[in-house]
């Protein structure tokens, strides 16, 4: 591709708080840059320019019809997703949505079709795959240092849900289908694909703890069988500290990385906290080996895959369908939890709504 294509101008479509880090993710990234946002709000459009400097609309089509703006970064809530995404991929723009790729499966089905109905790309910021813990495990998967991957465990916490009020779209049992579970779990399960393959089924059970009265569960448990017959866990708690944790076991050895969750958002300095350990099989957790975490950022890395998809016209890693596996994870666990733990099928469920 020909360095004259970048950095690649896009438009960012919700210019609350997600906006603001996407935004500050572009300004350290020679591929993309952000030229517009638009929002409803009078007070969010003046804020998002006052800080960044960047013109902002009150009119989506004023991005949609402007010829030099290649794509959009859709930050808005998860039901939105689709019609904006659809809005842009019939005026030729290609699409960034946030996870998840849309609120129901057959919503994001749908999206992720729109790249070939409308000859555009469509990409879902599945970013904590490309923590740098992450693709260290994932490359020592893959040199056979852990032996046969036997089971994978990831946990994702954090305190939200005791902050929820109903001026939230997240109070919302059918804006946030079960609260933590589909709002950040879903980045376990993405990440549980890419370490561990296709996955078969899931179960799940949830519960709803927080005192604010919100309608979703803020607790989860799904545990997950892969096709090759590994297994998986997921936990994920919005009364909790934050926590950010990946166990992968082999027949050879293990890995353990962790990071400072609450610096989520400064995706640029996790690294300076994180542990990321290896353990051989005959060896205890005293003789663990601490390996050296490269730092990263995974804000900036995925708007970089988005301007390579636009630039060479080829979907990346974060396509669509890949958006829509993690969701149909999500769609099996919520299944399972109205039918007390029974496991459901995910390739039969993703059929089923094809």
């Amino acid at each position: 591709m020909s360095l004259s294509a970048y950095p690649v101008p896009v438009g960012i479509v919700g210019l609350g708080k997600w906006a603001g880090v996407l935004t500050k993710a572009a300004e350290k990234s020679k591929k993309i840059k952000v030229v517009a946002g638009f929002s409803r709000s009078h007070e969010k459009r003046a804020a998002y320019t006052r800080e960044f400097g960047i013109p902002s609309v009150s009119d989506l089509a004023q991005i949609l019809g402007n010829k030099e703006i290649r794509g959009v970064l859709i930050t808005v809530p998860n039901e939105l997703h689709l019609p904006i995404a659809e809005q842009a991929a019939i005026a030729g723009k290609h699409v960034y949505v946030e996870k998840p790729i849309a609120n129901t499966l057959a919503d994001g089905l749908m999206l992720s079709d729109l790249g070939k109905r409308y000859a555009v790309q469509v990409m879902v910021g599945h970013c904590a795959r490309l923590l740098s813990g992450v693709r260290l495990t994932k490359e020592a998967i893959d040199r056979g240092e852990l032996g046969r991957v036997c089971y994978i465990e990831c946990n994702f916490s954090n305190d939200r849900g005791l902050d929820l009020t109903p001026d939230n779209w997240r109070w919302y049992r059918a804006r946030s289908p079960g609260g933590c579970l589909s709002q950040i779990a879903i980045h376990c399960f993405d990440i549980l694909h890419y370490l561990g393959g296709e996955i078969l089924e899931a179960g799940s059970m949830a519960s709803k703890l927080s005192p604010t009265g919100a309608e979703v569960d803020d607790q989860s448990l799904t545990t997950v069988r892969f096709v090759d017959g590994k297994l998986g866990f997921v936990g994920s708690s919005w009364t909790s500290p934050g926590i950010f944790s990946i166990k992968v076991v082999g027949t050879k050895a293990l890995m353990h990385y962790q990071i400072d969750q609450s610096a989520w958002g400064s995706a640029d300095r996790l690294h300076e906290s994180a542990e990321l350990y290896f353990q051989k099989r005959s060896e205890g957790f005293a003789q663990r080996n601490l390996l050296p975490v490269p730092p990263g950022d995974m804000f900036c890395e995925e708007l970089d895959m988005f301007a390579d998809a636009i630039a060479s016209d080829t979907p990346s890693s974060l396509s669509g369908e890949n958006g829509c596996v993690a969701l149909a994870v999500i769609y099996a666990a919520l299944q399972s939890i109205e039918e007390h733990g029974r496991y459901i099928d995910v390739r039969g469920l993703l059929a089923s709504h094809s």
